[in-house]
């Protein structure tokens, strides 16, 4: 049974012990995204039993005549990205970029992995962009906002297709992702060479039973590893990201994950703390009383810690890092186990002066 509530705000669930996580799927519910007039919400009538039900992933296509997005966030190390999925299929629960898919009137929810936008020609819009005259090449993140490396790429080979423009080229690029498909690409990125690419690969945790709930259909963090190992045995350059890093859940593997991944061949690491903007919030709240309700005080009030009692702050400078004493331990003890696994905090800048327009092939002879 369904109520409609004329009520912008999303709702929460009362009966929070009701409710029956989706097999291999990471948001419990498919809460109501900010622009909707509506709300949905899913009550007991006491003739309808709670059950789990199977989602299929759908996955359609979207034209694009630009596929180079900007930003200016001086919290970013990159002005300029490129993302060839909207949705994320992984269903990483904490996902910053969930609250993206209300702009589509879908739910930040169990739509953002489960209704998925492939952009088929964002290789070809891609080449068009960087032959532009006025083009001035700068580091280009790939995946910035959801995962380049989803399962719609092995079949689609979206973000394949891209590396391949961007090497022809000699484009910096930085890659983000969970996905150990990665692995696949290991010939282009190669190519590329150090000099124009660098990936970053995310390792939560290493608890293979917590991290199938976070992120249900990510790869195990084993898995993961040996993916850094791979990458890194072809010469690419690997950051291991311990991201997000949920404080009162995960906060004491810091050390483990980063010596884990320098022993599989990472050089560099980065950590971010649980950021929860927007959905995220109320969508991770859900989750944590339903799969670690033990712990759920404990778990929201270190997260409060970060940004002075509230669940989020989207502050400049503080989003990322957080304040307080707890904020400060935690930064301490990132840079401490860098130190001594021997992994940088920064890797070196990508170069932009390769930057090449490929000469197109007319058959015509070329008159010097």
């Amino acid at each position: 049974m369904f109520r409609f509530c004329s009520n912008v705000a999303m709702s929460m669930i009362n009966d929070i012990e009701r409710i029956v996580p989706t097999p291999t799927r990471g948001a419990v519910t498919n809460a109501t995204g900010r622009y909707e007039r509506h709300t949905r919400s899913r009550v007991a009538d006491g003739w309808t039993p709670a059950e789990a039900t199977v989602l299929r992933t759908e996955v359609r296509d979207e034209g694009v005549r630009r596929v180079i997005s900007s930003n200016a966030s001086p919290d970013l190390g990159f002005d300029r990205s490129i993302n060839p999925y909207r949705g994320c299929e992984h269903g990483c629960v904490y996902c910053y970029a969930r609250p993206t898919h209300a702009w589509l009137g879908l739910s930040p929810g169990l739509d953002f992995e489960t209704r998925i936008t492939a952009k088929p020609g964002a290789a070809d819009a891609l080449r068009r962009e960087l032959s532009g005259r006025s083009y001035v090449p700068r580091l280009i993140a790939l995946g910035a906002n959801t995962d380049p490396y989803q399962p719609a790429e092995r079949d689609r080979r979206i973000t394949r297709g891209v590396l391949e423009v961007l090497r022809d080229f000699r484009h910096p690029v930085a890659v983000t992702t969970k996905g150990t498909m990665v692995e696949r690409d290991a010939d282009v990125l190669a190519e590329l060479g150090t000099d124009l690419c660098r990936v970053g690969l995310s390792v939560t945790t290493l608890n293979a039973d917590l991290a199938r709930k976070l992120e249900p259909r990510v790869p195990s963090p084993a898995r993961r590893l040996r993916a850094i190992e791979v990458l890194a045995r072809a010469g690419v350059h690997v950051r291991v990201m311990v991201s997000p890093v949920i404080p009162g859940l995960t906060d004491h593997e810091v050390e483990a994950v980063i010596r884990a991944a320098s022993d599989a061949g990472a050089v560099a690491a980065s950590m971010i703390p649980l950021r929860l903007p927007r959905e995220v919030a109320p969508l991770f709240e859900e989750w944590l009383r339903v799969h670690y309700p033990e712990r759920a005080r404990k778990v929201l009030n270190r997260i409060r810690s970060f940004h002075d009692g509230k669940l989020y702050d989207a502050g400049f400078g503080q989003r990322m890092r957080g304040r307080g004493v707890h904020a400060d331990l935690l930064q301490a003890r990132f840079k401490r186990a860098c130190a001594e696994a021997g992994v940088a905090l920064r890797m070196p800048p990508l170069r932009t002066d390769l930057f090449r327009v490929p000469q197109v092939e007319t058959g015509q002879m070329s008159l010097f």
